[in-house]
């Protein structure tokens, strides 16, 4: 999982060599300090005559539905159910299942 610094955390400046085909090695406490590690995915901009790389975080296609914001916002709602107390457990299947068709009714 990749980490971000808040903005109040600053880091001391690094230098970096830019090497042969454009190569250049992120500094190990930047990699520590974003968990950073081999064939993490990061996304290169240009602002305001800056190189701002920042990590990216790739999500397979069979899983976009989860971070939809519909279903985030029903994440939410459902964290927040179990947070004050608003679910219903069972000891086993049948006793759920039970519970399910009676509330049809």
């Amino acid at each position: 999982m990749v980490k971000t610094l808040q903005k109040e955390e600053t880091m001391k400046p690094e230098k970096l060599t830019l090497k042969k085909r454009g190569q250049i090695t992120i500094p190990k406490s930047i990699r520590d300090s974003l968990d950073l590690h081999e064939d993490d995915q990061l996304e290169a901009v240009i602002e305001d005559g800056k190189i701002v790389i920042q990590p990216v975080i790739t999500i397979a296609k069979d899983q976009t539905w989860f971070w939809s914001p519909e279903w985030q916002q029903e994440e939410r709602e459902a964290d927040e159910d179990i947070k004050h107390g608003r679910v219903k457990t069972f000891d086993n299947a049948d006793d759920a299942i039970a519970y399910l068709r009676d509330d049809e009714d």
